[in-house]
């Protein structure tokens, strides 16, 4: 057994050398360039690997892996690092693969309205590049991720409820898999029945499977008009049941956020949304024709009138807009910087636009019960809502019931007939949850896993990892 463990330490060592060799200063085992690739956002637990390695090509991508399965050393891949769920914490050691050299947009086709991207790409430097074409990329979760970590956690965002996520928007990868070889699955057609959907199975596999190292990815023309609003109730259940009229009533908005009054007080603080009161209040965005979006807007301003909703307030410069939904978007850091010291665990579901109202103002229960502060935000047309759970990570007391708290909302999503996770994923954080929301299915991706990463080198001790 020593023999073999020194045997190991040699192969490891052997790899750490040749993948220098082959990447000279772009291959790091600096302490601090370390920390930064051990860990994401969201939870606490860090993961050192050995080293860093920043390809820029897939063929290099490839080489760095065919090195780590010859000596069995952990590959994760790294992207922008904002994953909430540890999906980019080194948990064994071995090699993080910071993919952000990669971040040329290869070909885009406005005729076809296509591209292909590089994996560290990230979507608002595609839709900067873009724009101009009269096209953008609509998935758009709050932190400037990169489209290979959004592809790989089956990201979503405000537009969702429209435009669809990473899952409706990806047309084809390009995966070098366990054994260092290059896969490309589907490709430019909008529908195919040729064999497995081998797309489906890497979009959301968190790195588990193979790294993605390109993506293929549907666009949208810019629309001809585009409406921002905002509405403010006086309780949460009024907002909720706006949404929810609204959807029965088919009314195609392109965005329905809603903030809670304790987010809004904080975004308020942080963004100077002057005018604003710190009471739920829905986010919306409009999108079509001059005389589509004044339709649905009147409706709109019908349906919030019905269920308590008043200090209707529209942004229809783009500048105006963008000073919303940033304030939207950085909703995450103005929580942090509530109550300085502490972290945010942000955790998130999604449940049936039925259950909404109902599993929000339980979650709210739980928090008052535990005695946290968690703010609330929700992509609530598509049923999905997130907490910023702020807690104290010195106090194991406070740790606790942070995460009790993250239990309980994944586990009242499920009975609900929803999900633990609409767009983080699993991680390591959630493992007990998938389990609980998918039983014996788990084992299938298990098998899939063991087919696919029979030494287990690929993002090892997430999701799909059984007992290691």
């Amino acid at each position: 057994m020593a023999d073999g463990a020194a045997g190991a330490a040699t192969g490891r060592e052997e790899a750490l050398a040749a993948l220098s060799a082959l990447l000279g200063e772009r291959f790091t085992t600096n302490q601090a360039v370390r920390e930064h690739h051990s860990h994401g956002e969201g939870v606490e637990t860090a993961g050192l690997p050995d080293a860093v390695a920043f390809p820029e090509t897939t063929d290099e991508v490839a080489a760095i892996v065919r090195a780590c399965a010859a000596a069995r050393l952990p590959v994760v891949a790294f992207g922008a690092g904002t994953s909430l769920e540890g999906q980019v914490a080194a948990l064994a050691g071995g090699i993080s693969l910071d993919l952000t050299r990669m971040n040329k947009v290869l070909e885009v086709s406005p005729a076809a309205l296509d591209c292909r991207v590089q994996a560290g790409v990230t979507w608002r430097q595609l839709n900067a590049e873009i724009r101009s074409q009269g096209l953008f990329f609509p998935v758009d979760p709050g932190a400037d991720a990169s489209l290979g970590g959004m592809a790989a956690t089956r990201a979503s965002g405000t537009m969702a409820v429209r435009y669809g996520t990473m899952r409706h928007n990806v047309l084809g990868l390009t995966v070098v898999t366990a054994a260092g070889e290059v896969l490309r699955t589907g490709g430019r057609a909008r529908k195919s029945a040729a064999g497995l959907d081998l797309t489906a199975l890497f979009v959301g596999s968190e790195g588990t499977l193979g790294v993605i190292t390109e993506i293929e990815l549907r666009l949208c023309g810019l629309p001809d008009t585009v409406m921002a609003a905002v509405c403010q109730f006086e309780t949460l259940k009024g907002a909720v049941d706006t949404v929810v009229t609204a959807l029965q009533f088919g009314v195609p908005l392109a965005r329905i956020e809603l903030l809670n009054a304790l987010q809004m007080q904080i975004c308020i603080a942080h963004a100077d949304l002057e005018g604003m009161d710190a009471k739920p209040t829905l986010f919306l965005e409009f999108h079509g024709s001059e005389a589509t979006v004044r339709e649905q807007v009147e409706t709109m301003q019908a349906l919030s009138a019905e269920h308590g909703g008043s200090h209707f307030r529209f942004a229809e410069r783009p500048e105006d807009r963008s000073r919303l939904w940033k304030a939207r978007h950085d909703a995450y850091y103005a929580d942090k910087a509530y109550l300085p010291g502490k972290l945010g665990m942000s955790t998130d579901a999604c449940v049936p636009i039925s259950a909404l109202a109902d599993c929000l103002l339980d979650s709210e229960a739980d928090i008052a019960e535990l005695g946290l502060t968690a703010p609330v935000v929700g992509h609530v047309g598509d049923g999905g809502f997130h907490l910023a759970i702020l807690y104290d990570p010195n106090s194991a007391d406070e740790t606790a019931r942070a995460n009790e708290l993250a239990r309980r909302v994944g586990e009242r999503a499920i009975r609900l007939g929803g999900t633990c996770t609409g767009e983080h994923g699993i991680g390591w954080h959630r493992r007990g949850l998938l389990d609980l929301e998918c039983g014996g299915a788990v084992a299938m991706m298990r098998a899939v896993k063991r087919a696919l990463d029979p030494q287990n080198i690929m993002n090892p001790g997430k999701m799909l990892s059984d007992g290691e």
